[in-house]
């Protein structure tokens, strides 16, 4: 194996090997995942954040192989995902299941919500119609919804937050061993988020699930996940247990993410940021560090040497020349 080393988790469910991921463009390449490797434990909440556009939605995408990768590999439970086609690809996604970020734009406006929640049941061969009108009303109740008043009606009737329950029941519905949420509270209102974050971890625990959570506030990522992998321009800087990540930042970009989090004070006023410039575009990341052009840290090596994840602390891992620890 070349690029950065995987970072071992403790029986793992996903592994993820030097994956790279890029965008034809007319001439041009958008690079979205750069040589990412990673694992996810089972059991395990893995928190993978960064700015708009640094290719965590893509990444999610490439595990699912909705997006194929022009190399590297998936793993799930074993089995390479990105050597897998048609019927055996299919019957391995019913293991694996996606949380869009749209709650609303996610479902067919003009199905009924039991058809949709059942689709995923008439695509993996459930053909009792019983067996299906049962499962869809177990899953809506398991997410705080009454199937009576719920199957027989179209998504322009609900709220953003009932839409999002709706799509975790979708995304329930085949009892999945791994989810990927990719952001999927970014839509709906600060009320909202609480409810759907916590009912997120109870059927994270009433499942048994593996959850790969997207999304670029840190603030709920610190809430629910249990490591944290930061990702800057299509490449991993940091990972780390979440707490441990979150008190000691081994990365610039990790703790000007952190330094970013708003503080629910008026007297506090918000810290100045550490960061030049603006980020780069994908189509012509710099060389070395893709960061370098941004951090005062920076220099001659972080231009001619791309900084490879090593361990800083116990189970911290960090992308960088010069760490802060």
């Amino acid at each position: 194996m070349h690029g950065n080393p995987t970072i071992v988790a403790r029986d793992p469910l996903l592994k993820v090997e030097n994956l790279v991921v890029e965008y034809p463009i007319g001439a041009r390449t958008v690079h979205a995942v750069s040589d990412v490797s990673l694992e996810i434990a089972r059991g395990e909440t893995l928190g993978l954040v960064g700015e708009s556009g640094c290719g965590k939605s893509t990444l999610g995408r490439a595990v699912l192989q909705l997006r194929r990768a022009k190399s590297g590999r998936v793993l799930f439970d074993g089995a390479d995902l990105t050597a897998l086609q048609g019927d055996a690809l299919r019957k391995m996604r019913h293991r694996v299941q996606l949380i869009f970020q749209d709650p609303i734009a996610s479902l067919n406006p003009r199905r009924r919500i039991g058809d949709i929640i059942a689709e995923p049941l008439v695509i993996a061969g459930v053909k009792d119609a019983k067996k299906r009108r049962e499962l869809v009303c177990e899953t809506l109740s398991a997410v705080g919804l009454d199937p009576a008043l719920v199957v027989g009606r179209l998504p322009h009737e609900f709220s953003g937050g009932q839409c999002q329950r709706i799509c975790i029941a979708r995304a329930l519905v085949l009892n999945p061993e791994f989810i990927i949420c990719d952001e999927p509270v970014s839509a709906l209102d600060v009320s909202i988020r609480a409810q759907i974050l916590n009912l997120l971890e109870e059927m994270k625990q009433r499942f048994a699930l593996t959850l790969l959570f997207i999304a670029h506030d840190l603030a709920v990522v610190k809430a629910v996940s249990d490591r944290v992998a930061v990702m800057y321009l299509g490449r991993l800087c940091e990972v780390g247990p979440s707490a441990q990540l979150f008190d000691k930042p081994a990365h610039p970009y990790t703790a000007l993410l952190i330094e970013a989090i708003p503080v629910p004070d008026p007297d506090v006023r918000p810290a100045e940021s550490v960061a030049v410039g603006e980020p780069p575009s994908p189509m012509a990341p710099p060389s070395g560090c893709r960061f370098r052009t941004r951090c005062p840290r920076a220099d001659a090596k972080c231009a001619a040497e791309v900084p490879e994840l090593r361990p800083v602390a116990s189970g911290q891992y960090v992308a960088c020349h010069h760490p802060l620890i």
